[in-house]
């Protein structure tokens, strides 16, 4: 499986503390047993094989299954561990790690703030058991940002976006985060080339120059709600559409992360 994650035996095997030559004999091992290639060896990596991928879903199944079993055996604890944009983390996992806590007690749930390509990466290697980012459309990755193979997604809520300015300071450019972040990607699909940005660090950092009155931000709603309520930032409208926000994982791992779909769909 860690092969198929990473393209690489010596990706996989520095993912697994393991030597390239011993993971490539137990995957030659396990397709003489088979019968079938398993893998495509290809100049760029390893690639599955239809067989291959066939069989993938089926290996992580029973790999989830042992793991129970062995639980209920020795009386271990089970660890989730969630992935998130930084201020998804913040505003919106609180809640979530708690539903699962007292839905879960014998649960050990980590969480880890990652950048979305990050993110993505460590879903789709088996590292992180579920993702949770901001995304718009029916597929991962169509805000415009391109996923590892092999996610499933759902949504489960949505998050508005306001185009907010101090009293008085709507006339200023429009302040942005870097290039690849969600709310930069929605901007640059709100906005055209012709309205002025200033390219900032982030968007809690857009949001302080904002209410310092030194131009407009499009923002998150978890993010300016206390503002909105105090008068420090204004909304000036905006057309931009919500976006999704997603829990994405590896596809055949919906066993190990019924509970953290319970808990957000809750």
């Amino acid at each position: 499986m860690a092969v198929a994650g990473t393209g690489s035996v010596t990706a996989a095997a520095g993912t697994l503390g393991l030597a390239p030559a011993s993971v490539s004999e137990q995957i030659r091992r396990l397709e003489d047993g088979l019968g079938v290639a398993l893998f495509e060896r290809t100049p760029r990596g390893m690639r599955l094989t239809p067989q291959g991928a066939a069989l993938l879903p089926r290996a992580r199944e029973l790999l989830d299954h042992a793991d129970e079993v062995r639980r209920a055996v020795t009386g271990g604890r089970r660890r989730v561990t969630i992935g998130a944009l930084e201020t998804l983390a913040a505003t919106r996992l609180p809640a979530v790690v708690r539903r699962l806590s007292e839905r879960r007690p014998d649960l050990d749930v980590d969480v880890r703030s990652l950048q979305r390509a990050e993110l993505l990466s460590e879903v789709a290697e088996g590292r992180v058991d579920a993702g949770l980012l901001l995304d718009h459309g029916m597929r991962v990755g169509a805000l415009g940002f391109s996923p590892p193979p092999g996610l499933d997604f759902l949504d489960v809520g949505e998050v508005a976006l306001l185009l907010v300015a101090a009293p008085g300071g709507g006339d200023g450019p429009l302040l942005v985060s870097p290039p690849g972040c969600s709310i930069r990607m929605a901007a640059d699909r709100t906005f055209g080339p012709e309205v002025p940005r200033r390219e900032l660090g982030g968007i809690q950092t857009a949001r302080e120059w904002a209410r310092q009155g030194l131009g407009k931000a499009l923002l998150p709603d978890f993010a300016v709600g206390g503002d909105l309520a105090s008068g420090a930032l204004v909304p000036l409208g905006s057309s931009a559409p919500p976006l999704a926000l997603r829990l994405v994982w590896l596809r055949g791992r919906e066993p190990s992360i019924r509970e953290v779909l319970y808990a957000l769909s809750a």
